[in-house]
């Protein structure tokens, strides 16, 4: 072969441009097991098969380098297998590789000649093919999802294997339909969710979406504008580019699609698309004059020389695009050089059509024509293409099935019968191979896990240059250092429809797109669960949160605490009071045979201060933690001292008005019931009676303890909650029913000069209770329910101060300032005994007086 070589080498110097090869004859190699592979050699595309109408040979005109190179690079991989031990030790692959001009229909042809059975050009029709030997075990190809997804279902009746190295349509990864097939590329899904995890790195929610108008842009134009929506990302204009075809470039709707991107906010265009679509597209719009915008290029043209030596490129902008990592192959530059060489050699040449007659040259034509006509230079640029890596690494993957189904070993595969193509689909399936120290797998899809690299171009004459700024492995890692923008300055370029709302705001969208929006501020009680989020989040039953906020917190319990400054102000005015009730008290005791308390009602006057001692009182249940006990003592502990205050007021105003009122003949009888023992049958039915209604309204509505997230703000309000207001309020109507009595006695009642006026300390006494609680009820009612405990306590102590003050403090000052009017001339006056002694300005008494006839005097009253 080193022979050969050198001899090729000294003739491809001599021959020079256009000398006649034979590259095309080294593209069929026979060996035990043949592999069949379709490349686009050359293109079609001014054949104009629009117009066909009849079967016959299409002539491919045009020579496409790297189809010529991915071609060696399995002629490459097969030659290392066969030289090689680590697979099939002992057999040899061969080789049969076609041009498929990029069409579907050229490309059936050979797909026709694989299937034909060996050793002849027909293919047999039978119900089984189980035992049907082909021509080829497995075929490597096709490179575009165009003509894969043609093939693929050809291939996958006979249960052909079928491994290409370029067709990334999701569509092929669906196993029902495509059972056969695999490839060494990963799936359009892949490239497309690596251009979104770009967009939302760099924060660019608004794009536009452009595809070629075939399988490859359609499927992957979907797949890009779903993936995108899903993660928030709108793509505001949408597209397709029509193909070139025959000389025509009739571009549809992309001029408007153009302008409107130009008139707009986008500054990020998504191109998935074909090379020859994307040469379409770039050229419209340097043209057109496009402004310069952010393209995102899918792997098809990223790296083609159609789009990379355009002229005026580099007023388009950036251009960012992933592409398929592989592993490096420094040895096929010098590979390639070989083939050449060789195929300038006649000698060469005539041992290659002595091996190898070319039987399905009748069918399908010459290989590649155009291959026969080349120099170096014409396929030097794409000698590192990193596509060039899948189809190399294709053969590996066939190779190893077969090693696998062979049950190879080191020392050689053990002799058995041809292997059938159906039979290497069980092992390849999840099977893992090795090609140039990289590992890879076929998963259930038939699809490879092959990592990105993020490419930028660099602006260079004549051509961009490719710079490595990211990886992505299923997550995307961005170097932002290595970036450089077409803007001023260099700065990153924005492309939203919407300002970013700022934490604690979500997004009202505007119009059709999530994009588009107004930030709403989330109001206190609610919260931005999500960056993203549309709406803001009630914040749990036990949680708060101010305006604008990203979080809920916990609320603290809160109560009437003792330490509050309106609880404090509360507890010294109990403590002035209550002083008060008891120092009144305590001069009544004192001063028990005094003419004043006697007529006060000495012993009912005694229990009328302590009862009101106890409301005062009443009112250290309501601070506190509440509880259940303190929330069904409050009321009757309250209610049933002031009843047993206001029925000794009520005595003493019955004995008024019995005394001003009535007959006498009536008003002695009823003073006697008004008087002595008597008259507690008049506090205790009182007593008994409000008792009775406060079981009713502790056992029919209890309160209750109830803890409501909602009253504050930011705390949690614990109180006791009244269940019934009517029950409510008939324990306050039954005291108030006893304080109207006393007021309808004694507000009439008119006073006798040099009289103590006791009828007008209970109207005042009677007036203040009123004003007291009819002002509680408007005030209770619409003042906040936090408040409410603070409103009843100042009620219950205004209630207490107003009665002392009314009632009793004038009658402590008489005892402790005016001593001399504690006679029974003010107090008692000229009552007869047997009536009541309080006249119609005093009070009544509960000793007896006996009036005693002095003749020739004036009478004179003397106490007993």
């Amino acid at each position: 072969m080193l022979g050969w070589t050198l001899l090729g080498l000294v003739a491809l110097s001599g021959l020079g441009a256009g000398a006649p090869l034979c590259l095309s004859q080294q593209l069929r190699m026979q060996g035990d097991y043949v592999l069949g592979g379709l490349f686009p050699l050359g293109t079609a595309e001014d054949a104009g098969l629009g117009g066909r109408t009849q079967p016959n040979a299409t002539v491919c005109t045009r020579f496409s380098s790297l189809g010529l190179l991915w071609a060696l690079a399995v002629k490459m991989a097969v030659e290392e297998i066969n030289n090689g031990s680590a697979l099939l030790p002992g057999l040899r692959l061969g080789c049969d590789l076609f041009d498929t001009c990029s069409e579907p229909v050229v490309a059936m042809k050979p797909s026709l000649v694989f299937m034909a059975k060996a050793g002849s050009r027909d293919i047999a029709a039978y119900c089984n093919y189980t035992q049907y030997q082909p021509r080829v075990l497995a075929v490597i190809g096709p490179h575009s999802s165009e003509l894969a997804l043609v093939t693929g279902k050809f291939f996958s009746f006979f249960l052909m294997p079928q491994v290409s190295y370029g067709a990334s349509t999701d569509r092929l990864s669906n196993r029902e339909t495509f059972p056969s097939f695999f490839r060494t590329v990963p799936s359009d899904r892949v490239q497309a969710e690596a251009m979104v995890q770009l967009l939302q790195e760099l924060g660019w929610n608004w794009v536009a979406a452009v595809g070629s108008d075939d399988e490859y842009g359609r499927q992957g134009l979907s797949l890009f504008s779903s993936l995108a929506n899903a993660r928030g990302i709108c793509v505001a204009h949408e597209g397709l580019v029509p193909l070139p075809h025959a000389g025509s470039l009739q571009l549809g709707s992309v001029p408007d699609l153009l302008r409107q991107v130009n008139q707009s906010l986008v500054q990020v265009l998504v191109l998935f698309s074909s090379a020859r679509a994307a040469h379409t597209l770039l050229g419209y719009s340097i043209r057109c004059r496009l402004s310069p915008k952010v393209w995102v290029a899918s792997e098809a043209w990223l790296t083609s020389d159609l789009v990379m030596t355009l002229p005026g490129l580099a007023t388009v902008g950036t251009v960012l695009g992933f592409l398929q990592q592989g592993a490096p192959m420094p040895e096929f530059p010098s590979y390639v050089r070989t083939r050449l060489a060789l195929a300038a050699n006649p000698a060469y040449c005539a041992s290659l059509d002595a091996e190898q007659p070319g039987l399905e040259e009748h069918v399908v034509g010459p290989r590649c024509p155009q291959c026969d006509h080349i120099t170096l230079e014409d396929v030097s640029a794409g000698l590192l293409h990193h596509q060039t890596f899948a189809a190399y690494a294709a053969v590996y993957g066939v190779a190893q099935a077969l090693h696998n189904t062979l049950l190879c070993t080191a020392s050689g595969c053990p002799p058995r019968e041809p292997v059938r193509p159906w039979q290497l689909l069980e092992n390849m399936y999840n099977m893992t191979f090795h090609a140039r120290g990289l590992a890879l797998q076929f998963d259930a899809n038939g699809n490879v896990n092959m990592d990105y690299d993020l490419k930028l171009w660099v602006w260079q004459d004549p051509r961009p240059e490719l710079r490595t700024v990211g990886v992505f492995d299923g997550r995307l890692k961005l170097w932002r250092s290595q970036l450089s923008w077409h803007t001023p300055g260099n700065q990153l370029p924005v492309s939203q429809c919407s300002r970013q709302c700022t934490e604690g705001q979500v997004r009202r969208v505007k119009g059709f797109h999530s994009c588009c929006y107004d930030c709403i501020d989330c109001k206190a009680g609610s919260y931005q669960r999500s960056p993203d989020a549309l709406l803001c989040t009630r914040c749990e039953q036990d949680q708060w949160s101010p305006d604008r906020s990203t979080r809920c917190f916990p609320r603290r319990p809160t109560f009437l605490a003792w330490g509050e400054p309106a609880v404090l102000g509360l507890l010294i005015l109990l403590g002035l009071v209550l002083g008060l009730v008891l120092a009144a008290l305590g001069l009544f005791l004192r001063h028990w045979d005094s003419p004043l308390v006697q007529a006060s009602g000495g012993p009912w006057a005694c229990f009328g201060l302590a009862c009101l001692g106890l409301v005062c009182l009443s009112v250290l249940l309501f601070p506190g933690r509440p509880g259940p006990a303190s929330c069904l003592a409050q009321q009757p502990l309250l209610h049933v001292p002031l009843t047993g205050c206001l029925s000794t007021l009520f005595l003493q105003a019955a004995q008024i008005f019995v005394r001003s009122e009535l007959p006498p003949s009536w008003a002695e009888q009823l003073c006697g019931r008004l008087q002595g023992p008597w008259a507690w049958l008049v506090v205790l039915p009182a007593l008994l009676a409000e008792a009775a209604l406060c079981a009713w309204y502790l056992l029919a509505f209890p309160p209750e303890v109830v803890t409501d997230w909602g009253v504050l703000p930011t705390e949690a309000l614990v109180h006791c909650r009244v269940r019934s207001w009517v029950s409510f309020g008939l324990v306050h109507a039954a005291n108030a029913v006893l304080a109207f009595l006393c007021f309808l006695g004694t507000f009439l009642v008119q006073s006798r000069p040099g009289r103590y006026n006791g009828a007008r300390g209970l109207t005042f006494a009677m007036l203040t209770y009123f004003i007291t609680w009819i002002s509680f009820v408007p005030l209770f009612a619409n003042v906040h329910v936090a408040y409410q405990p603070t409103v009843q306590m100042g009620a219950v102590l205004l209630c207490a101060l107003g009665v002392l003050a009314t009632f009793h403090l004038p009658k402590c000052y008489l005892l402790l300032w005016r001593p001399e009017l504690n006679t029974p001339a003010f107090f008692l006056g000229d009552a007869a005994g047997g009536q009541c002694s309080s006249g119609p300005g005093g009070a009544g008494d509960s000793g007896q007086t006996q009036v005693t006839p002095d003749p020739g005097t004036s009478p004179q009253r003397t106490q007993t």
